[in-house]
């Protein structure tokens, strides 16, 4: 920027020699021309990675929304597993994404990192993406956006002394979130993230019910992303039929990773993320 500045500054300090020596009518005209040059150089001159921000926009009528699902041609969607509590069938989840050559996204809580850090660890070395979840499962709208920055930070550096991974995927607690929480999130280096289509496995109606809710869900479509919760009762039961379903369906899983836009794109107000 510190180019920027001086080219525009020794443009106006030009311009404003020549004026002394022209007459009025003729200064306006080069008013003009020189207002459109420093519009071009405005252009020319802005980084390229500031240009790139510009085009980001998570904003819709003055609301900041999280990534819901994605806009794309391609039949891909990503499956997601919030990891915040339990941990008794996580290995027989990893099993059956193994078996169907799925990678999927997980969401981890502090304390789910702190109890059960060998399967972060599994879960990185198979290929999955490790999402944040926060520290504590807090209300993230509820608290101060230093609290926020904390609840964030600090199950990242958890993962990354564990790993080596750095997270960069952000799903609010509770699905609580409101501008701030997503503004905090982004200025954290974290893509915030929600779903289109639920499970609803933490009500815990039983397997058919998992399998019926999300491969007969209204939204389910390209771009989409599936909301399940591992430690949930019938969740891993439910797995095996719910991925055969939806591959033939023609579905391929990608983890999240894969599926968002990382830069250039906006959200309408469903909260998908559309390339700019």
């Amino acid at each position: 920027m510190r180019k920027y500045r001086k080219k525009i500054t020794a443009f106006a300090g030009h311009m404003l020699q020549e004026s002394k020596k022209m007459s009025t009518e003729r200064w306006k005209g080069i008013a003009i021309v020189g207002a459109l040059m420093l519009l071009l150089m405005v252009t020319l001159y802005v980084p390229g990675h500031m240009q790139d921000m510009i085009s980001v926009s998570n904003s819709v009528d003055g609301r900041e929304l999280p990534i819901y699902c994605v806009q794309t041609e391609k039949p891909e969607i990503a499956l997601t597993f919030d990891a915040a509590w339990g941990n008794e069938d996580t290995k027989q989840i990893m099993e059956i994404l193994k078996k169907h050559d799925v990678h999927v996204t997980f969401f981890m809580t502090g304390g789910w990192v702190d109890s059960y850090p060998e399967d972060v660890k599994l879960i990185l070395a198979e290929g999955h993406d490790l999402g944040n979840h926060s520290e504590n499962h807090k209300n993230m709208s509820q608290i101060s956006d230093e609290e926020k920055k904390q609840e964030l930070m600090k199950v990242h550096d958890k993962v990354k002394n564990l790993t080596g991974y750095e997270m960069f995927l952000f799903r609010p607690p509770y699905g609580d979130y409101d501008n701030a929480v997503i503004k905090v999130a982004k200025d954290c280096g974290y893509y915030p993230i929600q779903w289109d289509c639920d499970s609803l496995d933490w009500k815990d109606y039983g397997v058919d019910s998992i399998i019926n809710t999300v491969c007969n869900h209204k939204h389910l479509g390209n771009g989409s992303i599936i909301l399940c919760h591992n430690g949930a009762k019938y969740t891993a039961q439910a797995l095996d039929a719910m991925i055969t379903s939806l591959k033939e369906k023609g579905y391929t899983f990608v983890p999240l990773s894969q599926l968002i836009i990382r830069e250039k794109y906006h959200m309408d107000h469903e909260g998908r993320q559309i390339p700019d």
